[in-house]
């Protein structure tokens, strides 16, 4: 068996038994044998950019990420199919940080996409979303807006 399918196997399997029973997260899609895409449902407090003030609560998010063929030497595509108001995510992609590492896990990386979107992990250096950087710097004594770690078993 290829290298490839061997990790996207693992990857699958790993990632069914880490979210099985999760309180915050479930997957809810996949695509492939074995899996190159999956969709999550990520239900945690996070915003969405609408409303008067530029963002308004929301709880149910949906977060795709693509394997690519390069994977895992090449990071996987992430990006959210709902919106979500944060620095490091646009309507096109999720900022999954500067440096990826082949040995890194999709129920690890999934957890810190959940970390973004309820503001436990951010960087405003380095935005995608240059008006959600403003707005966190100067709300940073509101945020995380949900404190409870975001773990896997």
């Amino acid at each position: 068996m290829h290298p490839r399918i061997r990790r996207l196997a693992a990857d699958y399997e790993k990632t069914q038994q880490a979210f099985a029973a999760h309180e915050s997260i479930k997957l809810i899609e996949t695509e492939g044998t074995p899996p190159e895409r999956y969709v999550f449902e990520i239900s945690i407090p996070g915003l969405s950019p609408e409303g008067e003030r530029g963002q308004t609560p929301s709880t149910l998010h949906k977060a795709e990420i693509f394997l690519p063929q390069e994977y895992p030497r090449r990071a996987p595509f992430c990006r959210m199919l709902t919106p979500v108001f944060h620095p490091n995510i646009d309507p096109t992609k999720i900022c999954i940080g500067d440096h990826w590492s082949a040995g890194q896990t999709l129920p690890f990386l999934v957890t810190q996409i959940a970390e973004m979107i309820c503001f436990q992990s951010y960087n405003t250096k380095s935005p995608l979303n240059a008006i959600a950087a403003a707005w966190t710097e100067t709300h940073v004594d509101e945020l995380p807006l949900y404190a409870k770690e975001i773990t896997v078993d």
